[in-house]
C-alpha cells in the first residue's frame, strides 16, 4: 500500500477511541498490577497514556502516521502493521497494549505474534476490539447484512471483525497466560446514539457493551 492510501485509511479513525475503552484498559491493568514500559501499538493521538497515570514509567507509540498533538513524552515509531514488524525489541515491553487497532489489519494472528514478541515474560498484553456480539451489532447482521462497525462506511479502515471467542482461541493459540475475555460495560442501543443506563450495562455486558478486551500475560 502506498504512503498516501495508508494515510488515508488510518485517519479514518480520527485517532482516538471512546474514553470508556481507555478506562476499561486502565482499569485492567490496575487490578493486575501491571506497570513499567508501555508499547501502545496503533496509539492515534496518545490519549491512553494519560489514563494509565503513574503505572506507566515509559511510553512508546506506534502507528501508521503521527497525528497532531500527540503529547510529550511519548516515543513515537512508525509502522504500516500490516506490512512491518511492531519496532520495538524483544521482549522490551512490560505492557502491550492495541486499543481498536486489531480489526484494522489483514492479519489478526500475525498481529498477536508481534505482541507476544515485544512483551518480556511475565508481562501484559491488552488488545479492545468492537464487540461483534452485541445487540447493536448482531442486529445489524441480521438487517444490514454486516457487524454494525464493518459497514460500507467503515471500510476499508476496519477490515476483519473479531468475536471475543476469537480473541480467546488467539490467545491459547499463543500459550499465553491468565487469559480473560472483558467488556467495557457501555454501549449504545440499537438505532440510537443514546447509551444504555450504567447499572443496565455493566450486568448484562456481553451484550450491551460497545468494545470486548483481551487480558493476557506473556508466559513466564
Amino acid at each position: 500500500m502506498n504512503d498516501v492510501a495508508l494515510e488515508a485509511r488510518a485517519r479514518q479513525s480520527l485517532g482516538a477511541s471512546d474514553d470508556a475503552i481507555y478506562a476499561a484498559v486502565a482499569e485492567a491493568l490496575a487490578q493486575r498490577g501491571a506497570r513499567g514500559r508501555v508499547v501502545d501499538v496503533g496509539c492515534g493521538r496518545g490519549r491512553l497514556r494519560d489514563f494509565l497515570g503513574s503505572a506507566t514509567e515509559s511510553y512508546v507509540g506506534v502507528d501508521a502516521i503521527r497525528y497532531d498533538r500527540l503529547p510529550d513524552g511519548i516515543a513515537f515509531m512508525r509502522a504500516d502493521l500490516n506490512r512491518d514488524p511492531i519496532p520495538v525489541p524483544d521482549r522490551s515491553a512490560d505492557v502491550a497494549v492495541s486499543v481498536e487497532t486489531i480489526e484494522h489489519l489483514e492479519n489478526p494472528r500475525a498481529f498477536m505474534r508481534e505482541l507476544v514478541r515485544i512483551t518480556r515474560p511475565g508481562g501484559w498484553i491488552v488488545v479492545t476490539t468492537p464487540n461483534q456480539r452485541s445487540l447493536v451489532s448482531l442486529g445489524a447482521l441480521i438487517v444490514k447484512g454486516h457487524f454494525s462497525a464493518f459497514g460500507p462506511a467503515n471500510y476499508p479502515a476496519h477490515q476483519t471483525a473479531l468475536l471475543d471467542t476469537d480473541l480467546y482461541r488467539i490467545a491459547t493459540e499463543n500459550h499465553l497466560t491468565n487469559v480473560a475475555v472483558e467488556f467495557t460495560g457501555v454501549g449504545r442501543m440499537p438505532l440510537s446514539s443514546v447509551r444504555y443506563p450504567r447499572a443496565l450495562s455493566s450486568v448484562f455486558r456481553r451484550t450491551l457493551s460497545d468494545n470486548v478486551l483481551l487480558v493476557a500475560r506473556a508466559r513466564a
